[in-house]
Parts: C-alpha cells; structure tokens; sequence
C-alpha cells in the first residue's frame, strides 16, 4: 500500500507552493503515478533479490524462484532449499545469505514486518537489522509498501538526478545535498521522491 494518487497531489501542490520550481516542474512533467508494493515478507525478500541488478534480471530471478518455491517464496521453504538449487535461480552466495537471514528472522519472530515502529527512523533502524537491508531498501520498503508519506530515500541515484533536474541544477547533487534541499518539503517528501523519479524516467516535453 503506496501512497495514494490524492496523497501524492496534494504533497506535491503544497511543495510546490514553497518551491516554484517544483510547480513549473509539474506543469512539464505532469503528476507521477502510484507504486503499490505488498507489506510483509515477499516484498522486503524482492528488494534483497532486486539489489544491483536490472528491473528485468531481477523479475527472472523472482520468477525462477517462484517456480521453486511457489508464489511468494515462503520463508520456511526458502530455508529448506540448498545452495546450489537458489543459485540455480540466480541468487548468489551473497543474496542468499541476505534471503535467509530475512526468512530466519522472520521464521523466528525476531523481525515482525505487520508490526513496525509509527516513528518512521525507528522503523528504518528497526528494518536494517536484517541482514542485506540498509538504509535505501528500508526508506524504499516504507514508501512503496507502507506508504509512509515523508519517506526520502536521497541515497538513490534516480531521485539525485531527479532532484538535479528539476531544480535545474547545474551539478548531481549528493545525497547529502539531496536531504538538505528537502528539508522544507517535509512532511510530503515522498510524494516528492516519486515525482523525482518521474522527472528522471519522462523526457521532458
């Protein structure tokens, strides 16, 4: 459960309304559309199969593992799979180590993803103690899943670029300049992440 279409208006009209940039922005690129993802497991198991590969490598890889494990991938049966059969979906040792900390975590109890902090810092603490999970995934996780509304994952490439856009910066800002610039759209800044992403995948017209 994203952010809803009328969320993300009306975070991004009150940004615009301190930020003339961003309306003239909005006028050029039109509004983003929603990004739903599924709270819980599954979702949380794609970002770590998802980790620096393409959209389409990382959709393959899903498949694959789906067709071993069936749909979701429950933890229980990703844990009872071996090595060689997950690598054979394309999971490295690495992503693997990540996927069963995750579903071991889960399994346990220790990690509960329908009872997160409400303080969206304690909740992003709360997430990067699993294993593979840091601070861009967890940002990500609670924008796209739990439509947490001032999420502002500045670590992603996509939204610098965006944000460099625009804002017609001469430079790709970094991420530390990316947060400090969004400091005054907060509380709307992950209406303002989907429309920097929007910004970087839409030519402008």
């Amino acid at each position: 459960m994203g952010l809803t279409k009328r969320q993300i208006k009306t975070g991004l009209d009150r940004v615009a309304l301190v930020e003339p940039k961003v309306a003239q922005a909005l006028k050029v690129y039109g509004y983003p559309g929603t990004r739903h993802r599924e709270k819980g497991y599954a979702t949380l198991l794609r970002t770590i199969v998802g980790q620096q590969v393409s959209v389409a490598a990382a959709n393959s890889v899903w498949l694959r593992l789906e067709e071993l494990l069936g749909e979701g991938c429950e933890p229980g049966m990703l844990l009872r799979e071996d090595f060689d059969a997950l690598r054979a979906c394309g999971l490295s040792r690495q992503k693997q180590g990540y996927a069963r900390s995750l579903a071991e975590l889960v399994v346990s109890g220790e990690v509960q993803l329908d009872a997160l902090p409400k303080n969206d810092e304690e909740a992003i603490e709360y997430l990067v103690q699993v294993k593979g999970i840091g601070r861009w995934s967890a940002e990500v996780y609670l924008l796209f899943a739990e439509g947490r509304r001032d999420m502002w994952p500045a670590g992603d490439l996509a939204v610098r670029i965006g944000v460099g856009t625009l804002l017609g910066l001469e430079e790709r800002p970094s991420e530390k300049e990316v947060r400090t610039l969004a400091e005054p759209w907060a509380p709307y800044r992950g209406s303002m992440a989907l429309f920097a992403w929007h910004c970087y995948n839409t030519p402008a017209l």
